[in-house]
């Protein structure tokens, strides 16, 4: 079975959980797994206060409609890469986030997603600008 656009699974689910969701994302064939956060207290605590992040793993951000978004590291321990993502799955930038930095690192456009991953994850898979995003297992709690 094929994977299906983000975009249109996450519009459509119930995404109304206080628990983070969990789906696989493939980018250009590069899976990862990732917890999804939906509402304003799981986005707000996000990766804070977690001591590693498996290799393969990330969060996904969602929002619910198409903003400019900014991310810090306030309580973040784990270097991470962030990469924003319009509401039709596409890339429009990527940054490097260091630990405890708490500048806001904010996108260049409106946004939908954010995607969180360990720092270099997307440079090490040859993902840019302009890639999409693909979510391959639907969302479950």
């Amino acid at each position: 079975m094929g994977s299906t656009s983000l975009p249109n699974t996450l519009l459509t689910a119930n995404l109304s959980s206080k628990l983070p969701y969990q789906s696989t994302l493939s980018i250009n064939n590069h899976k990862v797994y990732t917890e999804v956060v939906d509402n304003n207290k799981t986005r707000a605590r996000g990766l804070m206060f977690r001591q590693s992040l498996p290799q393969e793993a990330g969060m996904l951000f969602v929002f619910q409609d198409e903003q400019p978004r900014c991310f810090w590291m306030k309580n973040t321990s784990i270097p991470l890469s962030i990469a924003y993502i319009n509401s039709q799955g596409e890339i429009f930038d990527i940054f490097d986030l260091q630990p405890h930095d708490e500048t806001s690192v904010c996108s260049t456009q409106p946004a939908m997603f954010a995607l969180e991953v360990n720092q270099g994850w997307f440079s090490q898979k040859g993902i840019t600008i302009g890639d999409k995003i693909h979510m391959d297992s639907p969302i479950r709690k």
